[in-house]
């Protein structure tokens, strides 16, 4: 009887570790974008890597090429950055709030254009490795 209750003890508390890991976030990886502006369909590709004990990563789309992520952080399970987006002769700075979970990410886009603060709800999915 005395041996059951540590060892009960031990397998409760390392089945709480195990329940623990989880819940942690990686968001390093390639990811498939999709979201909506003004009933537009659009696409964007988000790379993230590991450099060091920070992360890195750039996002890229359809008609512009890679650009660097800026103030990329992972912070309670939310993925914040920006980028900056070009159309045409015009450069826009976006600002990202995304959730992953497992292999989908989702969340917010913002950016201001002439004044006024515009969201947009986007989503995505993990690439697997080729």
């Amino acid at each position: 009887m005395k041996a059951i209750l540590p060892m009960a003890l031990v397998l409760g508390v390392c089945g709480l570790a195990g329940a623990a890991d989880d819940k942690v976030v990686d968001p390093v990886a390639t990811w498939k974008c999709e979201y909506e502006i003004d009933g537009m369909k659009r696409t964007s590709t988000l790379t993230i890597k590991k450099d060091g004990d920070k992360f890195a990563g750039t996002m890229s789309w359809p008609d512009q090429k890679e650009t660097k992520l800026k103030g990329l952080k992972l912070k309670d399970g939310a993925l914040t950055f920006s980028a900056e987006r070009k159309i045409m002769v015009n450069t826009f700075t976006v600002e990202y709030k995304l959730t992953i979970t497992g292999d989908k990410l989702k969340g917010k886009g913002a950016v201001e254009i002439g004044g006024e603060k515009r969201e947009f709800d986007i989503e995505g999915k993990r690439e697997k490795d080729k």
